[in-house]
């Protein structure tokens, strides 16, 4: 009795972790999607198009400061539960890393449409 006990609890605790994980990874997918249409606003308002490269990336690098938080918190969160394991600091490590990418992107985006046309 006692074996069954403990497998249904197991059980239990296992399908809990699983949709601990589940939520956490919708709420980083959140935090994202998040950030990225901020980061989208930033990028079409038409005080931008006057801004050169440089200007532009230093602009990107500061806006939606509570979106980007946001996206690094949620996605720490789902990192150590996907990953317990794993040292704190690769985790924020790759929470930093998706966040540079993001703004790498758009100001990507933005060079290459000031780009003269050949």
């Amino acid at each position: 009795m006692r074996m069954v006990m403990a497998a249904a609890l197991a059980m239990t605790t296992s399908v809990a972790i699983a949709d601990d994980v589940e939520d956490a990874h919708r709420q980083a997918i959140s935090g994202r999607d998040s950030y990225w249409n901020c980061l989208a606003q930033e990028y079409t308002r038409d005080g931008n198009k006057s801004m050169s490269e440089q200007d532009f990336t230093v602009h990107i690098a500061s806006v939606c400061p509570s979106e980007r938080q946001n996206f690094r918190v949620t996605l720490l969160d789902y990192l150590t539960m996907q990953f317990p394991g794993a040292e704190a600091g690769a985790h924020i490590t790759t929470a930093n890393n998706a966040i540079a990418l993001a703004q790498k992107d758009i100001v990507t985006a933005f060079a290459r449409h000031k780009a003269p046309p050949k």
